[in-house]
């Protein structure tokens, strides 16, 4: 037998070989993290679902024959014996976007290695975080007081109240694991934990895309449903 091998058998393995050496340099030269690209597929799955969240809002307020009540009044809130047009939604915005500033310090930091300043800048985040659901909580238990229901609303459109438990319990939903997530990668930060992982850091980039996204989803329903 002929220690050689015929060119069909060489081209197979060689082809064979070629594959995973490309697989090998795709992963080199884009250097893209399994866990960043995963959260990246997770987020952009989300997007769809928030999408389809606020424009099945807008179709059913447009299609409803009975008037949609007044954000401003609705999400009025008393301040010095006079009703103050949404001055706790106003709060609540103004605290994710806070929290969007800390959190982007804590990744300059996590790239910096700092570990003191990356554990207390996204233990403010979560705090903030945490603040802002408290704030939630308390909005629905006040609109729930004054008759609102997923399927009945004395201020109008019985949709409202199914549209907006809906949409800000599903973000809220997200703040709170959001919130968990932080507090579980800030305590490892300070331990050490990441340190000892090569490129261990990178998982504060990846907690800042989640967070991100949240205080930006934040941002169209705030437009969507308090301000039109």
């Amino acid at each position: 037998m002929s220690d050689t091998m015929s060119p069909s058998v060489e081209i197979e393995l060689h082809g064979k070989e070629g594959l995973v050496e490309d697989w090998s340099k795709d992963k080199q030269v884009y250097e893209m993290p399994w866990g960043k690209a995963m959260m990246w597929i997770f987020l952009l799955s989300d997007t769809f679902i928030f999408s389809c969240f606020l424009v099945g809002y807008m179709s059913v307020r447009m299609a409803t024959t009975d008037p949609w009540p007044n954000p401003s009044e609705v999400f009025a809130l008393e301040a010095f014996g006079y009703p103050v047009p949404l001055l706790l939604i106003a709060i609540m915005t103004f605290i994710l976007i806070t929290s969007s500033g800390t959190m982007a310090m804590a990744v300059n930091m996590g790239y910096r290695k700092n570990r003191k300043a990356t554990f207390w800048l996204m233990l403010v985040t979560a705090i903030l975080g945490a603040s802002f659901v408290g704030m939630q909580v308390f909005e629905w238990s006040k609109l729930i007081e004054e008759g609102v229901r997923p399927w009945f609303n004395p201020f109008g459109a019985a949709q409202f109240g199914s549209s907006f438990f809906m949409i800000t319990g599903f973000h809220g939903m997200h703040v709170t694991g959001g919130v968990i997530y932080l507090l579980v990668v800030a305590f490892r930060v300070r331990r050490g934990f990441y340190e000892t992982v090569p490129d261990g850091y990178k998982i504060v980039e990846i907690t800042g895309l989640y967070w991100h996204f949240v205080d930006l989803v934040w941002v169209f329903i705030f437009a969507f449903f308090y301000l039109w």
